[in-house]
């Protein structure tokens, strides 16, 4: 079956509603004489809202509907009728959304938790009706005042998505599987690069019923930073990630060095944001059941100077302490 399609930039042109205009007219009763001024106040208009809502998780359709609009504020009445004021218009994003300004210079909020909300664009306000005016000395007034012209904003939206743990490698490293094999998440695996295109979240649940995230991005290669294979448009979902899992293919079935590919990707974390290597990070050798990978694994801890888990994703073994060792580090960081 075709996946859908996951989308972590929009454009949103969003336009909050008029407010209502005020209403001058008077009094016309039979036996109320000199009735005096009735106008009311009009309605205000509709605000265009972002609410976080968990159960979202792209912008693919923002994408395909960018002009999202509030409603208008009614006009004003006699009898000091007030006019309705214009609905509001809730637009759902994904928690991790960031909202910029038009030309991407300023951030003007993190959209992060559930429910949080988050006014993208203020209705006017509702004019005056004629009973504003009247005094001992204006008694007839005809002023009224029209409502204001609601707000409208180019909005420039980002996706990072948000996980405890986000897993990066290079293409083929096995990070699908073992978010497969410790999570109920069910990324696409085969047999050729990219088979990930997009971010994947998982949920992964510890033996004492609490639970924790983790985040799979597309594979980089050596380069990413010029753009090459998928480039590094997907790191920004490891931005929040309080661990980074380094999944490393230890049996070398690409035919590259296992420590090379260690050196490949942190030079890419590196060029890609330098406090990504600041993180704490957990270094897995996936692909253990291969004959290959346990000489290559002695090799890798000489010349990295690093003890990496070692685990199959296949066979599942090292899970259970991958799984131990993983929640053990996120809750350290929180």
């Amino acid at each position: 079956m075709k996946s859908r399609r996951f989308v972590d930039e929009a454009v949103l042109y969003v336009a909050a509603g008029n407010g209502g205009n005020g209403c001058a007219s008077f009094r016309r009763e039979k036996y109320v004489p000199r009735g005096g001024p009735d106008g009311g106040d009009g309605g205000r208009g509709g605000h265009v809202l972002l609410r976080v809502d968990p159960n979202t998780d792209s912008l693919l359709a923002l994408y395909y509907s960018p002009h999202q609009r509030a409603e208008h504020g009614g006009n004003g009445a006699g009898q000091k009728r007030h006019g309705r004021d214009g609905r509001d218009r809730i637009v759902l994003v994904p928690p991790g959304t960031e909202v910029w300004d038009e030309t991407r210079t300023q951030q003007l909020a993190d959209l992060v938790h559930e429910g949080q909300e988050w006014i993208a664009a203020r209705g006017g306000r509702g004019g005056l009706g004629n009973v504003h005016w009247k005094s001992p000395t204006h008694r007839a007034p005809r002023e009224q005042t029209d409502g204001d012209p609601g707000e409208q904003k180019t909005l420039r939206l980002e996706l990072k998505l948000v996980a405890d743990a986000g897993f990066v490698g290079l293409p083929n490293a096995g990070k699908s599987s073992l978010v497969r094999a410790i999570s109920h998440a069910h990324p696409r695996v085969a047999a050729y690069p990219f088979t990930t295109l997009h971010p994947i979240i998982g949920t992964v649940m510890c033996d004492d019923f609490h639970s924790f995230t983790v985040a799979d991005i597309p594979g980089l290669v050596r380069g990413a930073h010029e753009g090459i294979g998928l480039g590094h448009r997907f790191l920004r979902h490891v931005e929040r990630s309080a661990v980074l899992v380094l999944v490393m293919d230890m049996a070398g079935t690409e035919g590259r060095h296992p420590s090379d590919d260690y050196e490949a990707l942190l030079n890419e974390l590196r060029l890609y944001r330098q406090d990504l290597l600041q993180r704490p990070r957990l270094v897995v050798a996936n692909k253990m059941d291969l004959q290959e990978a346990t000489g290559f694994l002695a090799e890798f801890k000489q010349r990295t100077g690093t003890e990496p888990l070692p685990v199959s994703a296949v066979t599942g073994q090292g899970i259970p302490e991958f799984k131990r060792r993983l929640r053990q580090m996120i809750r350290r960081e929180y």
